[in-house]
């Protein structure tokens, strides 16, 4: 029986775990109807324009989660160590702890990837340069804040891909500390 979904964040919310699953190219419309629960009527009642619209609302909700819980606060908050201590409480929270896959980060390496390369390229600059900014306030030099905030963000990267595929959610869990530890976050 289908599912009643009456607001669309709600639908949006189950497509983002059927794109982490299934990737967009695996995902069909049989799939996102199986796995969310939703009819199809639904479906293009809140996404006409099909599985392309559904994919750029999942990433706008990641995009948005990510703007108000990592980035605004390593632009705007005038403590950079707690701001940069907030960005990993967050990134291990959302990640739960290496046990979800960074769906941006699946679209980077998908065939998708042009397809929604505006929003995967605005994610990982945004996160790259507000890092950047927020360790040049904690007293980096700007070249050595740069290398560190892409080191910084790769290896996060990294740590979900390499803990998802050992089935370890505890590598990234370690990944996340010596971060914290090159960072010289006491938090």
């Amino acid at each position: 029986m289908a599912r009643l979904v009456s607001e669309r964040s709600d639908a949006v919310m189950a497509l983002a775990e059927v794109f982490r699953t299934h990737g967009f190219e695996g995902t069909t419309l049989s799939v996102i109807t199986a796995q969310t629960k939703m009819g199809k009527g639904s479906l293009y009642h809140f996404f006409p324009g099909g599985k392309e619209e559904m994919a750029e609302s999942v990433l706008e909700e990641i995009g948005g989660w990510f703007e108000d819980k990592v980035f605004k606060p390593l632009r705007e908050d005038r403590d950079a160590d707690a701001a940069i201590a907030k960005m990993f409480e967050a990134v291990d929270s959302y990640f739960r702890s290496g046990r979800r896959v960074c769906l941006v980060g699946a679209f980077a390496l998908g065939r998708e990837c042009e397809r929604f390369e505006d929003q995967v390229r605005g994610y990982f600059k945004t996160w790259v340069a507000d890092l950047e900014a927020c360790l040049i306030r904690a007293g980096h030099n700007q070249i050595v804040a740069h290398d560190l905030s892409e080191e910084v963000v790769g290896g996060i990267q990294g740590a979900l891909v390499l803990a998802r595929s050992l089935d370890q959610p505890a590598v990234f869990s370690r990944a996340l500390a010596r971060l914290k530890e090159r960072l010289e976050v006491k938090r």
